[in-house]
């Protein structure tokens, strides 16, 4: 009887530490290695395919093997209507690289209801942290957001991210973008605010011009730097390339002068002290004559 009674006792004792050992993980979240093929994408993933293929992903590719997998574990929740997988909350370029090395992707497992707004707001939060995201990325990810209606305005978004509304406002010029002035650069990772601006504002005064120089860019070989792309597509490339500027002589007098851009216009400009309205209708008029067929 003794003897069962100290057995009791020790098993008593190892509960007691157990317990004392679980507190200590208390509120934490559980981590496992998970098949990567059994964790799918966001429906808000914002990694752009070329993000895929630079030497930064190829780094952090060669770091994860050679440490035998992702030391920094990815972020899932759990999928209530699949059972046995989980979609990313974050960490897409880790199970990535996990996924194409063929080894199993260390993971946080969020057991709890997860909404689509906080898998978004952590998603969004993550990449700012890590400052990796490329303005095209983010603005597309938030410009999804907007469309399926997760916020009702830009305004809602930012106040919802803790971002100014400069912030999404800018990433957004970038995301919407037309396509085929977003294909005349190398990868739209390249595009920045900057860029995005200066071209916006060529499209809202000249559209049709700024969509016809992207469609010979595109039949082009393409310009090596993203600053050639946007001067090419306003028409500032062109204008780099005017002629210089060449004296208008008459009787032996520069009277103004003359130049044409890279596009072939022909520009005159003709001092004010040798116009006077009778000129100035004579000059018209003789350049137009010259213009008849």
């Amino acid at each position: 009887m003794l003897q069962f009674r100290g057995q009791m006792l020790a098993v008593e004792g190892e509960l007691g530490k157990l317990r004392d050992r679980l507190k200590e993980h208390e509120g934490s979240t559980p981590t496992r290695k998970l098949d990567p093929q059994a964790v799918v994408p966001s429906r808000w993933a914002n990694r752009h395919p070329a993000s895929f293929s630079t030497a930064e992903f190829a780094r952090l590719k060669q770091d994860i093997e050679l440490a035998g997998g992702n030391v920094q574990p990815i972020s899932v929740r759990v999928l209530i209507d699949q059972p046995g997988r989980y979609e990313i909350v974050f960490g897409h370029r880790r199970h990535r690289a996990c996924s194409e090395l063929g080894i199993p992707v260390l993971a946080t497992i969020d057991t709890s209801a997860v909404s689509d707004h906080e898998l978004f707001s952590a998603m969004d939060r993550e990449n700012r942290e890590r400052a990796d995201l490329s303005p095209y990325e983010q603005g597309t990810m938030y410009r999804r957001a907007l469309d399926e209606k997760l916020y009702p305005s830009n305004r809602r978004l930012a106040e919802a991210l803790g971002v100014s509304h400069t912030w999404v406002a800018n990433v957004l010029l970038v995301a919407d973008l037309p396509a085929p002035v977003v294909e005349c650069f190398r990868s739209p990772l390249e595009i920045q605010h900057r860029h995005a601006k200066s071209i916006a504002s060529a499209l809202e005064t000249d559209r049709k011009g700024v969509l016809r120089r992207a469609e010979k860019l595109r039949a082009q070989e393409r310009p090596k730097a993203a600053a050639a792309v946007v001067a090419a597509l306003i028409g500032t490339a062109n204008e780099a390339a005017e002629t210089a500027h060449q004296p208008l002589e008459v009787d032996g007098r520069q009277v103004g002068r003359w130049s044409r851009d890279g596009a072939g216009r022909l520009m005159v400009q003709i001092e004010a002290a040798h116009l006077n309205d009778d000129r100035h209708l004579a000059v018209l008029k003789s350049i137009a004559a010259a213009l008849k067929v």
